[in-house]
């Protein structure tokens, strides 16, 4: 169980008898105690920012993020100081917060909870599918978080809504075209009156992108309809179909080939070929009950079918080499089923408001694996091959998760106000697993249960002319997986174990901050700043290093073995030089460093192999093709990698005339490393991006409003690297995809940008 020191838990549950929601207030002072109003909700955002909220927020309007013409979520975040997004095509992200989980990149959860319409929705691979064409708003919530969302929020929540209203209404149309083939096409309609309001959309994108085989397409249905019950209730209808592909997430191995085949023409990317199906519904309600008090309940289900291939083959049942781009061994089917419910109450009474709620879901979540081919992982004799077919996975993970959270604002004084949140969460994990030839087992049945208790505990003061400073103490947590607590059981056949005794991992945020308007070169300017340490303790991971391997001598298995420390500053600066000329700029500093992490055991050499020193690979110059050794790193006081200690971006727009806007953007990220063990670095770099805007009403078309934009990203074609990560030994491009039994350069496995990208639209909107 995860909590507060004592004596700061007592406070919290002291300033919030019943837990509660912050207040709206006023950034300058005032003379006498003003009544608290509840403003905030885990599951609905309409009631948008507190002055003296006293956690670091960051809110984006929907007309924010249309004016970015993005064609990923990266495009609309990157200006947020402490964010950090792995891409890999598309809207295929994974956004991390202040350095927290940066060492993990494959199907890992972030350390961020997503929140769509009030469902934190939980991605099998640590990503998360977003329709960037049905965004209303984003919130983003930095520091530990799960005091409202539960698991995963170590060190934050990134909020969104998806559209719904009044100002969805008529018709629009919009097409976008651009570099290497990217297609947009969207079409909605709506109407609003005083009894309802309501929209349908269809869009689609797609585009052949820079990478080889990196295709990729989304086709979405979307809709949502909001009934006026009465006068004080009414009730949200919210649906969402979308069909994704991708393919490659355009990876290369080494830096010889990220200079000489950047596209990755040549070698294979571990997993490829995905086919996402997504469906979310949600009933939203709710209810005025008075003045002061307000009722929120949500209904929900959130359905993701993923078929994608993985692991490379390698070598056929007879032994021969397989180099085939298209050549994959195992077929990955999975299924995943989030079903709940939650609701609110929160009310105010003069001084104090306060907001409790009850949370009750249901997830489930069905794995199948089975081979496309027969092959064998080492040419070999003394292996024995598998056979096309045979199942290695077919299991099911039931997930139950009751919770009962709350905030309380109480205003201390004229000046101060306290702001305390609770919540307690109970995971029941309930794991299946039907016999499978793969791995050879019998049928497994396993249950566990955690408890966990996060809080918050805040305080504001707003003493001086147009300033809030702030600062907080909060708690995040992530409950261990079932592949974690199991891993042995699914895999009895290999040197693995179980460890069902697996912590929850617990991240602990101190913040202080300030926000403030003031006058800078006479224009209105605003600021808002941060210095902040996160620290995180029993991060699980396999004992024998970052996808490491198992042998007789280093039986792997998953334990809390892991701790680390994120210390920063954050910087958002906001000013006009003249009415038609305005610029932000985002700084970042960031500390991330492991505090404990003695043992890493890195594996240079086929993985699947035999281990050195046995069998035929007992000579002192083994073939690294077919044998593999573990070299031990101890990583405490490493830097955490792919963590650049500065950051910095710069936007400024310019109006020539009322139809026209004019953008530029400076984007910077500095050295950090590409490794666990701090050897090998990813490059910093500098780009700059270009947009023109125009916009106005026509009086040929019945008034309706056209747009178009064009858009240049990297405008003067800067080859850099979008992320550059390594662990083990690899087939690289430089040892003609063979494994030389060392660990450089060579391979890392790196994404290259694909230098400069123009875009251009049109919208109608009648």
């Amino acid at each position: 169980m995860q909590t507060l020191p004592s004596t700061l838990l007592a406070a919290t549950m002291a300033a919030t008898a019943v837990p509660c929601a912050w207040a709206q207030t006023a950034l300058a002072p005032v003379q006498t105690l003003r009544q608290t109003t509840v403003t905030g909700s885990t599951i609905d955002d309409r009631f948008g920012d507190s002055a003296r909220e006293p956690t670091s927020t960051v809110s984006l309007s929907g007309r924010k993020i249309e004016a970015q013409h993005a064609d990923n979520l990266v495009q609309v975040l990157k200006a947020i100081p402490g964010v950090t997004i792995d891409t890999q095509g598309g809207d295929d992200l994974k956004i991390k917060f202040r350095g927290v989980e940066n060492q993990r990149y494959m199907g890992e959860k972030p350390g961020v909870a997503i929140v769509i319409d009030g469902v934190p929705v939980f991605e099998r691979t640590g990503k998360v599918n977003i329709n960037l064409d049905n965004i209303e708003s984003i919130k983003v919530i930095k520091g530990g978080a799960s005091y409202l969302f539960g698991e995963d929020a170590l060190a934050g929540a990134v909020v969104i809504t998806t559209k719904r209203g009044a100002t969805n209404k008529g018709i629009a149309i919009e097409t976008d075209v651009g570099a290497y083939g990217y297609q947009r096409e969207l079409a909605r309609i709506g109407h609003a009156s005083d009894e309802w309001s309501g929209h349908l959309q269809v869009s689609r994108r797609q585009a052949d992108d820079y990478h080889f085989q990196s295709n990729y397409r989304s086709e979405a249905l979307a809709g949502n309809l909001r009934w006026l019950l009465d006068g004080h209730a009414d009730l949200t209808l919210g649906v969402e179909k979308e069909d994704r592909f991708r393919d490659k997430h355009g990876t290369v191995t080494g830096v010889t080939q990220a200079a000489l085949d950047p596209k990755g023409t040549l070698g294979r990317d571990y997993a490829r070929h995905f086919d996402v199906d997504l469906e979310r519904v949600n009933l939203t309600y709710s209810n005025d009950l008075s003045e002061h008090t307000n009722l929120l309940a949500l209904a929900y289900q959130y359905r993701d079918h993923t078929r994608f291939w993985s692991a490379p083959q390698r070598f056929s049942v007879s032994g021969a080499p397989i180099s085939s781009p298209d050549a994959y061994t195992l077929f990955n089917d999975y299924h995943q089923t989030q079903r709940g419910v939650k609701s609110e109450l929160r009310t105010t009474m003069g001084t104090v408001a306060w907001m409790g709620g009850v949370e009750f879901k249901r997830n489930e979540y069905l794995n199948r694996t089975h081979a496309m081919v027969g092959f064998r992982n080492s040419p070999s004799p003394m292996e024995r091959p598998t056979a096309a077919g045979t199942v290695f996975t077919d299991d099911r993970t039931g997930e139950n998760v009751q919770a009962i959270y709350g905030e309380g604002q109480w205003r201390l004084a004229t000046d101060w106000t306290l702001t305390g949140n609770l919540r307690h969460d109970r995971i029941e994990l309930d794991y299946d697993a039907r016999p499978v030839a793969g791995n050879g087992h019998s049928a497994i049945a396993e249950r566990k249960t955690f408890d966990a208790t996060s809080a918050r505990l805040g305080l504001s003061w707003s003493g001086l002319a147009n300033t809030v400073l702030f600062g907080n103490l909060s708690t995040g947590f992530r409950a261990p997986t079932v592949d974690q607590l199991y891993r042995g059981s699914q895999n009895p056949s290999g040197s693995v174990a179980n460890n069902p005794d697996l912590k929850t991992e617990q991240a602990t945020n101190i913040e202080i901050g300030m926000r403030k308007t003031f006058t800078l070169l006479e224009r209105e300017a605003s600021l808002q700043a941060a210095v902040f340490q996160i620290d995180r303790k029993d991060f699980i991971l396999d004992s024998n290093g970052q996808y490491g391997n198992s042998s007789a001598a280093h039986v792997a298995r998953y334990d809390n073995i892991g701790g680390a420390r994120s210390r920063g500053l954050e910087l958002a600066l906001q000013s006009a030089i003249s009415p038609a000329w305005s610029w932000d700029l985002a700084y970042t500093y960031l500390d991330a460093t492991f505090t404990r992490y003695d043992r890493f055991m890195q594996a240079q050499g086929n993985p699947r192999g035999m281990p050195a020193g046995s069998g035929a690979c007992a000579g002192p110059s083994p073939n690294w093709n077919n044998c593999y050794r573990l070299v031990p790193h101890h990583n405490t006081g490493n830097q955490v990698p792919r963590v650049p200690p500065h950051a910095v971006n710069l936007r400024t727009s310019w109006k020539p005339a009322t139809a026209w806007k004019l953008s530029a953007e400076l984007d910077y990220r500095a050295t950090a490393w590409a490794d666990d063990i701090n050897q090998e670095k990813w490059p910093g770099r500098t780009v700059f991006n270009l947009m023109a805007d125009y916009r106005r009403k026509t009086t040929w078309l019945g008034g309706a409003t056209l747009s178009a934009f064009v858009r240049v990203d990297n405008v003067f074609n800067k080859r850099h690297y979008t992320i550059a990560r390594g662990t083990n030994d690899a087939q690289s491009y430089a040892t003609n995809f063979r494994y030389d039994g060392r660990y450089n350069a060579e391979d890392l496995s790196i994404t290259v940008d694909p230098g400069r990208v123009w875009r251009a639209g049109l919208a109608l909107r009648f």
